[in-house]
Order: structure tokens, then C-alpha cells, then sequence
């Protein structure tokens, strides 16, 4: 094992409930153990694919007292056939942080400095810098689709972001820099990560044409348990192009359990909004064919006289 780190370090203590549902793509409805059903913030912009089951098992962190924050709990695990899974992708920049600072990753243990959130090119951020005789950039990518050949993909939607960050760490190391691309695995069943071509052929494309330009691709294992993140091992990142035929009927029995659907309060509100404007259209134009009907009443008695 590289690393543990319990959950209490990175989150702070956690909290059961069952998931109800996952609306406007940042927001989870779980109805608590020992409590009410609230909402929490869901830390992930992609689909989900496959994870986002209603009544399936979730941990919950509460919001500091102190935090301004409207939403007081995060979503960070969740439990998808018998296995914890991460689903907080902010924790995977806080995991390497830690493993660069024990130098316990190959590849990635020799240098000077370590900085975070360094800007770079026109516009673009590092997650990590390594400083020393040449600079080192890290871009720390979250993966947690896994298929039954044990393969890790990413993304499961499209990223335009993911690839334009690739093609920022290439033109980084025709520069003369060094660059890594780092995959973590928030579950252990799996043997090796994919650039999903069946999700985002692009992001596939540009992560062969990264690897030709010199940009370096790693991956780690992490087990997840409702104690701690354990970062098991390196495992080998596969850039070659694989038979998507074959991956869509997988993607095809996730589909089922993926994504977000409109905040039922929001859609009733925004159907009453448009009822509300539809009436006052409605009246506006009655009152404007009452106005034309008494001025033609007012002409018609007008010629009368």
C-alpha cells in the first residue's frame, strides 16, 4: 500500500443515508439513517454512469457551522455492488498532493518544490507543479467507471476541458518541460485505465498525440472504505484503440442508472412561472380586445350623431 488516508483528515466524519435522486447535476437528495431527507452538494460534473441508483447507500460529510455554504452536506461516497466507491472528485487532488509530498509515486519523486494550481500557457492550470531543473507539470484526472474487463474509462461523457488539457501539457513538453497525466481509480476493481473512445473520441485521440509529444500517462488503485482511502498500487494506463462495439452494450446497461433529472421543485416552480406568464398574456389580451371593442362602440355612436 503507497498510502492510507482516513476519511476524517480529508472530510471529516461521515454520515449514512439512501440516495433519493440527483438533480441539476450538482445536487443529491438522500434521505439520512437517523434523520430527515436532505440536500448535498454532488462534487462531480460528469454523468455518473452506472453509479446514480436511487435507494443505493451513500455517505454524506456535513459543511463546517461557520460555512456560508447553502447545501451543509457533500456527497462522497456511495456503494455500487457491494464495493465503496468514491464520488467526491475533489478528494483525488488531495490524495496526490499527499502522495508527491511523500514521494512514494515512480516517476514523480525527484524535485525541489511542489506547488499547486499553477497557471500556465494561455490559459490553462496545473494541478501540481514539480520544481527543479525542469519543471514537471501533473494533471490529476478521476475515474470511477468500470467495465466487466476490468478496465477503468475515462471520461464517461464528453470533456472538451480534458482534452484541451492535454493538448496544453503537449505543447508544455515540446517546450522542454516534463508533463504526467495522473488517473486515480476511486474503486479497487480494476486492472488498468482507458481513454474512453466510446465516450469522448477526441479526448482518446489527443491522449495518443499527448504520449507521442512526450506527455507521461500513470494510473493508482485506490480502495475506498468508509474508514479511509487506501492507495493500493500503480496500474498501467492503455492508450491504444480498442473495439468500442464491444463496450456499448455495457454503456447501454448503465445508461439505465446515469445522469440527472430536473429538480422536482424547480420544474413546478418554473411550470408555474410559465402558467402565471400564459395568464397574464391571456389577460393582457383580453383587456386589449375589450379597449378595441368600446373605441369601436365610441365611433360607431360618434357617426350615429
Amino acid at each position: 500500500m503507497l498510502l492510507r488516508i482516513p476519511h476524517v483528515e480529508l472530510t471529516g466524519p461521515l454520515q449514512t443515508g439512501r440516495l433519493v435522486g440527483r438533480y441539476d447535476r450538482f445536487i443529491a437528495e438522500v434521505a439520512l439513517d437517523d434523520g430527515p431527507r436532505v440536500r448535498a452538494h454532488c462534487v462531480n460534473p460528469g454523468r455518473m454512469e452506472g453509479l446514480v441508483r436511487p435507494g443505493a447507500k451513500v455517505w454524506l460529510s456535513a459543511v463546517p457551522p461557520e460555512s456560508p455554504r447553502k447545501l451543509r452536506y457533500t456527497w462522497e461516497l456511495m456503494e455500487d455492488g457491494g464495493r465503496v466507491v468514491g464520488t467526491n472528485t475533489v478528494v483525488p487532488n488531495a490524495i496526490v498532493g499527499r502522495l508527491l509530498a511523500a514521494r512514494v509515486l515512480p516517476g514523480l519523486k525527484r524535485f525541489a518544490a511542489l506547488r499547486s494550481e499553477v497557471r500556465y500557457g494561455e490559459r490553462s492550470r496545473a494541478d501540481f507543479l514539480l520544481e527543479g531543473k525542469t519543471p514537471h507539470f501533473v494533471e490529476v484526472k478521476n475515474c470511477h467507471l468500470v467495465y466487466p474487463d476490468g478496465r477503468g474509462y475515462f471520461p464517461d461523457s464528453v470533456s472538451e476541458r480534458a482534452a484541451h488539457h492535454l493538448e496544453a501539457l503537449s505543447a508544455e513538453v515540446r517546450a522542454g518541460a516534463k508533463a504526467t497525466v495522473l488517473f486515480t481509480v476511486q474503486r479497487d476493481d480494476v486492472v488498468a485505465v482507458r481513454p474512453s473512445e466510446l465516450h469522448d473520441p477526441r479526448f482518446a485521440e489527443a491522449a495518443r498525440a499527448a504520449k507521442a509529444a512526450g506527455v507521461r500517462f500513470r494510473a493508482v488503485r485506490i480502495r475506498v472504505t468508509p474508514e479511509a482511502y487506501e492507495v493500493l498500487d500503480a496500474i498501467p494506463v492503455e492508450l491504444r484503440r480498442v473495439d468500442v462495439a464491444r463496450l456499448r452494450p455495457w454503456r447501454e446497461e448503465r445508461l439505465r442508472w446515469s445522469g440527472w433529472v430536473r429538480d422536482p421543485a424547480k420544474r413546478a416552480a418554473d411550470a408555474a412561472k410559465r402558467a402565471g406568464k400564459a395568464g397574464a398574456k391571456r389577460a393582457a389580451a383580453k383587456k386589449k380586445a375589450a379597449a378595441k371593442k368600446r373605441a369601436a362602440t365610441k365611433r360607431a355612436a360618434a357617426k350615429k350623431e
